[in-house]
């Protein structure tokens, strides 16, 4: 699975912006995708995700309200509306996947290479 991530850049606070992210190769085996975003001098960080098999959606408490994730299967497309953004949503945001390879296995976790998200104050 690759992953690649667009739609990063500059947005004034209270702005929105929407990234994106292509999938590819295996697709069909991920079971979950989700967006993680790591703000300077802090760990990575769950901001959503969304199933595979019924799209239930999951959230930071941060992002609740603000944030939405999204998917179109038939485009192997994800992506993450965001809107009334705040300047502490500035880090790089990542897009992950996630395929369950069964219980001896367990998961593989495949990333992209982020985007840049800066809000201003």
């Amino acid at each position: 699975v690759q992953l690649v991530e667009s739609g990063g850049g500059l947005v004034q606070a209270g702005g929105s912006q929407r990234l994106s992210c292509a999938a590819s190769g295996s697709t069909f085996r991920i079971n979950v995708m989700g967006w993680y975003r790591r703000a300077p001098g802090k760990q990575r960080e769950l901001v959503a995700t969304i199933t595979s098999v019924d799209g239930s959606t999951n959230y930071a408490d941060s992002v609740k309200g603000r944030f939405t994730i999204s998917r179109d299967n038939a485009k192997n497309m994800m992506y993450l509306q965001m809107n009334s953004l705040k300047p502490e949503d500035t880090a790089v945001y990542y897009c992950h996947a996630g395929v369950y390879r069964g219980w001896t296995t367990g998961w593989n976790d495949y990333w992209g290479q982020g985007t840049q998200v800066t809000v201003s104050s």
